[in-house]
């Protein structure tokens, strides 16, 4: 990591990101924006925002409304010396754009036998509310980590969002950064100055000694939620923030297993193919004799996404369903995960299932 940092400042992911890719692109001139509505005031939720105030005009691109083209004009840039930064307002969009990604900045560098380089960042926007329904609130990390050639990362917090968007434009191979909207808002302390947080995998941010939880995303923030909650009544939980979906590198996973017996995923995407499978089956294979109990995957259901608000509950993975996971898992008495779930639901303050959550305030 970069040490050219100073104070520290609570702010939100989104203005993180803002913050991270500003500076990379002030020190390096080789960085260029592309972005459907670069010049619309919501900038990208705000993510590019006055880009043009420290950069010129000419390395903000608007993009027309043809994904596939513009990401082929971005490769091509990329593999003779330009970094560009190529932002999709939602993940569905880059479905448009899937032969490029797979097919050329996946697989130029090892066709090549090295001779090319790809050093491109595709942003992917990810998460859920007001009425988005299935074409809109698809969290698809796993189409693009089973890709070999391509690194996938999913920032949280604020620090490691500057750090990782910093980090992922200096990458000389593609990298998709996939932000959760909700995330956006997230909270916490984040340095002023330069740097680059590691795309080291997953990072632990709440220790525990009885259940290993490894979430992605804004499913961290609820499984802290839950955690700090577990320990009310007298158990404790590690959550790891997993940060990097490819290369998945899990030793402090493993190690955490170790301990505790027990592992739960949690995923912003679907249940079944998703990430938390791939950590389960990884996990089970080096920590068999470890585990207590067979670990528990949570993850979104098997159908799409309802647009209507009163079709949501139950679909998306919260606190309350983790605790109670974790609960059964544990062996803690129901009518205790219960009182504590309805602690979770007071401190919600009655907001619509599809608006997020203020709680997350930092610092962090």
């Amino acid at each position: 990591m970069s040490t050219a940092i100073s104070e520290l400042r609570t702010i939100s992911t989104g203005d993180a990101i803002r913050e991270g890719l500003t500076e990379v692109a002030i020190k390096n001139p080789s960085v260029i924006f592309f972005a459907e509505g670069v010049a619309d005031p919501s900038s990208v939720y705000g993510t590019i925002a006055g880009l043009s105030k420290h950069i010129g005009k000419e390395r903000i691109i608007e993009m027309p409304v043809a994904e596939n083209a513009l990401t082929g004009v971005a490769i091509g840039a990329a593999m003779v010396g330009k970094r560009p930064v190529l932002s999709f307002h939602r993940v569905e969009f880059a479905l448009l754009a899937m032969e490029q990604i797979v097919n050329n900045a996946a697989k130029a560098h090892y066709i090549s036998r090295g001779r090319h380089r790809v050093p491109l960042v595709i942003r992917l926007v990810v998460g859920r509310g007001w009425g988005q329904g299935p074409e809109h609130s698809q969290s698809l990390e796993t189409m693009f980590a089973l890709v070999p050639g391509l690194k996938v990362v999913m920032p949280t917090y604020p620090r490691d969002a500057k750090g990782m968007a910093v980090a992922a434009v200096e990458d000389d191979n593609p990298v998709i950064m996939i932000e959760h909207r909700w995330c956006h808002y997230a909270r916490g302390q984040v340095p002023s100055g330069y740097y680059a947080e590691a795309l080291d995998g997953p990072r632990a941010v709440h220790e525990g000694k009885d259940l290993t939880i490894v979430s992605s995303s804004y499913m961290t923030l609820e499984a802290v939620r839950a955690a700090e909650q577990l320990e009310k009544l007298g158990y404790s939980a590690t959550v790891f923030d997993l940060r990097v979906v490819r290369p998945l590198i899990l030793d402090r996973v493993f190690a955490s297993v170790a301990r505790t017996g027990r592992l739960m995923t949690v995923d912003t995407g679907f249940r079944k193919f998703g990430i938390g499978a791939e950590i389960v089956s990884e996990t089970v294979v080096n920590c068999y004799d470890a585990l207590k109990a067979a670990p528990v995957r949570i993850g979104l259901p098997d159908h799409p996404t309802p647009s209507s608000r009163g079709l949501i509950p139950g679909i998306y993975p919260d606190a309350a369903r983790i605790l109670r996971e974790a609960g059964t898992e544990l062996c803690v008495d129901q009518d205790r995960i219960e009182a504590a779930v309805a602690e979770l639901e007071v401190q919600r303050k009655g907001l619509p299932i599809d608006v997020p959550d203020p709680f997350f305030k930092g610092p962090f």
